[in-house]
């Protein structure tokens, strides 16, 4: 993707128009777009304002957690929304809020669990990157561009239009946006093979805290290393990441086999345990563990194996015969596909679903919730699983899923990238309550419950530090107490999503913005601010 900075001075009408009943701010922002940078816009509005007709519909657009939409004050909603379609337009937005004294939040997906993209207790405007979705896949190097506001399914779908031989190792869900994917880690169905969507970045254009677009050679190495995992939204505005892509067969085989406590699931949770970690690296069995009601209308607990496995069914069966016969695996369990049709499988698509769903933008699992997540080092003994499911029947929609490591993950060095869960770790939970209904009381009673888990789950995870994974934000972890939070503070959350890697963290970012202008609830903090 080449890139080409052109430089045409803003249409001052438009920018009037939008400011139509708009309060000082707003205004001064606007007119400091409008006369004090030059700015490329096109012939279209990229400013909204609250009193701005499209104003709700594009703040609400992406959000997933339905937690935030109705129960979060106005005021914490952005004094602007702005959609640019060009870099010069983010570059002025940035000099202008420095001026003004206003905070920026990025939003690429809106997937952010805690709704940082979007939300903010101080004055601040969005910059919301819908129109940055530009995807340039070169099979020849086996590399593409992608622009921080396009999806994961956009992405996978821009690959299979050009190869059936190649895929790249991100996540489930399509309608997450590039740029908090990216710049948090990354991980799929793929990671035991090539590890994270983060160990295959090979280079970025950023736009700094002074407006400068800066490549990986410009940016040097220690910001390049902090982007991949470590945060995008702590250093700047992240615009469009080369990957290197992988190879996939022609063929995969993917499975789901659901057992029910009835049935032995945990016994075979248990096992999976001490398995799953150290299958051929070509195998990804990950569990999906929820509260359901069985053929006789009581509620128990299922446990579900869901696998993808990059070959075909008669080389995998033999496979898991050895590895894991307690899981009883038969050929009919199995289905083979494409790589791309897989991730319409993952994605709870129907199978014979038209790839066009990966474009789609609008979310399949809207809802209200509340997420944790916890690594695990050694297996949870059978007890122990046994006072999950206990505690999974007392709530009404919860689920953990499982995502095991190993195999890519155990060679890669903790300090490789600022993501520290490597080796040693067998797999990764994520919590997850939702309801239907929100409301404070309601929220206040499934929150109680998570937490509850949480606690419960101490003895049973890493330890020193219980460690978490960025892309699965949690605000219970901790959070910069305003613009100065002190390395100390920060580092309560800190070292749980990096580990030892947050003291360099903070290196770069004391570097790179020493006054903490792009920062948030769990932005990594500044030594000089």
């Amino acid at each position: 993707m080449k890139h080409i900075v052109i430089i045409i001075v803003v249409c001052l009408p438009l920018l009037l128009i939008s400011c139509t009943n708009s309060n000082p701010i707003q205004e001064n922002f606007m007119n400091c777009m409008s006369t004090e940078f030059n700015a490329y816009t096109k012939s279209v509005q990229i400013f909204f304002t609250p009193n701005s007709s499209l104003y709700s519909s594009i703040l609400h657009s992406t959000q997933q957690n339905l937690r935030w939409v109705n129960s979060t004050s106005t005021n914490n909603y952005p004094l602007l929304i702005i959609t640019p379609f060009h870099e010069s337009e983010i570059q002025a937005a940035i000099l202008c809020s420095k001026k003004l004294g206003l905070q920026i939040r990025v939003r690429s997906g809106g997937h952010d669990y805690e709704g940082l993209s979007f939300l903010c207790p101080t004055p601040f405007i969005i910059i919301d990157l819908m129109n940055f979705r530009a995807i340039e896949i070169k099979t020849e190097d086996e590399t593409a561009w992608v622009q921080s506001g396009a999806t994961i399914g956009e992405l996978y779908y821009a690959i299979s239009k050009k190869s059936n031989v190649h895929g790249f190792p991100a996540g489930l869900c399509p309608t997450v946006g590039i740029g908090g994917h990216f710049s948090g880690g990354g991980f799929g169905t793929l990671l035991r093979k090539y590890g994270l969507a983060a160990d295959n970045i090979i280079d970025a254009f950023l736009i700094d805290v002074n407006g400068r677009v800066l490549d990986r050679e410009k940016m040097g190495e220690g910001l390049f290393w902090a982007i991949r995992g470590g945060g995008g939204a702590s250093f700047g505005i992240i615009l469009s990441w080369k990957i290197k892509l992988v190879r996939v067969p022609l063929t995969v085989t993917v499975f789901t086999i659901p057992k029910t406590i009835e049935e032995g699931a945990t016994k075979l949770v248990h096992q999976w345990q001490y398995t799953a970690e150290k299958l051929n690296e070509d195998l990804f069995v990950r569990v999906i563990i929820q509260n359901v009601n069985s053929s006789a209308n009581i509620r128990t607990v299922q446990a579900s194996f869901n696998a993808l496995f990059l070959g075909r069914i008669d080389r995998l069966t033999p496979l898991m015969n050895k590895s894991f016969p307690e899981l009883g695996l038969r050929v009919e369990d199995c289905i083979e596909m494409s790589w791309i049709e897989s991730t319409l499988y993952f994605a709870g698509f129907p199978i014979g679903s038209s790839l066009e769903v990966l474009l789609d933008k609008t979310q399949l699992y809207k809802a209200n919730f509340k997420a944790k997540s916890d690594y695990v080092t050694e297996a949870i003994p059978k007890g122990g699983l046994e006072g999950i499911w206990k505690r999974f029947l007392e709530e009404e929609l919860v689920f953990i899923i499982m995502d095991p490591y190993g195999g890519k993950m155990n060679k890669i060095l903790e300090s490789e990238i600022p993501f520290p869960h490597r080796k040693g770790n067998l797999y990764n939970i994520q919590y997850l309550v939702k309801w239907e209904v929100n409301g404070v009381g309601i929220s206040k009673k499934h929150l109680k419950w998570i937490r509850s888990l949480h606690r419960y789950m101490k003895p049973y995870v890493s330890k020193y530090p219980r460690a978490a994974y960025l892309n699965y934000r949690d605000l219970d972890l901790g959070t910069n107490k305003g613009v100065n939070t002190s390395y100390s503070e920060g580092r309560i959350w800190g070292i749980k999503y990096f580990k030892g890697n947050f003291k360099r963290l903070v290196q770069v970012k004391s570097k790179v913005d020493p006054l903490n202008f792009f920062r948030n609830e769990q932005s990594i903090p500044s030594m000089h601010a």
